[in-house]
């Protein structure tokens, strides 16, 4: 007599399957579940944090952007697009525009090559590599506040660190009021802000020098190679994915540059070092015009939010598509 099996009547996972089977498929289908529920429940904390400080505020810095607001209670004057036609007429704000490229331009050109010189000499074996680099990351570990008040105290005038410095040496002629004169308070501010990030990038580098295969410089350096063809040729296309980073964060960090302008300059000297960061902060929290900060602050967010598009789409694009055929590659 041959035995039969009545397949699962009920609904769901194993539905239709024999009962063993059934009752694996549902003990996986609630193992997946709970998974799901586990990890949600990991994430909801920071989905929490990230609608309420950064989503929300966001969202409503667009609406304020609208209204004439002081601060109080909620925006009632609204005016349409009319801060957004005063932001393009502020000549304060146009020149914020403009240091911002400054700032930029000088950024890639100075400060990053600096940063991956520096890199490329402390890759080398020397005695006491593992001390110099500590010695040049270790401005980027203090706070802007602290770093703002240092340097003004070095380039204070005539007491200050440099102006004693360049009297000794015979060059007195070449101090002043670094940080109050308009002639020379953007290039001062770019020094600091050049001593202040420059090690962060150089450890970056650092890093992708790390991955550079050895028996790539090997193979070049057999084949006659000089130091500069087989930096040029093996060394410098290696360390590409990390120059498109830290180009990335380097235009980003201009855009936003705010605490290191306020605590040196404010802004100063007749808002000839002044930031769009620090316009929005002397609008909204000095002369109580919400609003217009609000508009300010869009404006940042967009020009900084179509640079990441733009270059994530033309830029990062390869890094992007060789990260996602890994992935795909190893079945994950």
């Amino acid at each position: 007599m041959t035995s039969t099996f009545l397949p699962d009547q009920r609904t769901g996972p194993g539905a239709g399957l024999p009962p063993q089977a059934a009752d694996r498929a549902r003990g996986r289908a609630r193992r997946r579940a709970l998974n799901w529920l586990t990890a949600a429940g990991f994430q909801l904390p920071a989905l929490v944090l990230f609608m309420g400080l950064v989503l929300l505020p966001m969202l409503f810095a667009l609406y304020a952007a609208f209204f004439r607001w002081g601060g109080f209670g909620m925006p009632s004057d609204y005016i349409g697009g009319e801060n957004f036609t005063r932001l393009f007429q502020d000549e304060v704000f146009l020149g914020d525009l403009w240091r911002c490229l400054v700032l930029v331009v000088l950024s890639l050109a100075v400060q990053l090559p600096f940063a991956l010189a520096m890199a490329v000499l402390l890759n080398q074996r020397m005695r006491g590599r593992a001390v110099y680099r500590m010695l040049f990351f270790a401005p980027y570990v203090l706070s802007e506040a602290i770093t703002g008040v240092k340097f003004g105290m070095i380039f204070a005038p005539d007491d200050g660190f440099a102006d004693q410095f360049l009297g000794r040496i015979g060059l007195d002629g070449l101090g002043g009021e670094w940080f109050a004169d308009p002639s020379t308070v953007m290039a001062t501010l770019f020094l600091v802000m050049t001593w202040k990030y420059f090690g962060f990038h150089m450890m970056l580098y650092l890093a992708g020098l790390q991955a550079v295969p050895r028996e790539l410089t090997e193979a070049a350096l057999i084949d006659g190679a000089g130091p500069w063809q087989r930096f040029r040729n093996v060394t410098l296309p290696l360390l590409a994915p990390t120059l498109r980073i830290s180009v990335f964060l380097a235009v980003i960090g201009s855009i936003q540059l705010f605490d290191l302008v306020w605590v040196t300059t404010a802004g100063g000297p007749d808002h000839h070092s002044e930031t769009m960061a620090v316009t929005m902060f002397q609008y909204g929290f000095k002369r109580y015009q919400v609003g217009y900060a609000s508009a300010i602050s869009v404006v940042m967010f967009g020009i900084s939010l179509v640079f990441a598009l733009t270059y994530q789409r033309f830029v990062l694009r390869r890094d992007l598509e060789g990260a996602t055929t890994t992935m795909r590659g190893d079945g994950k």
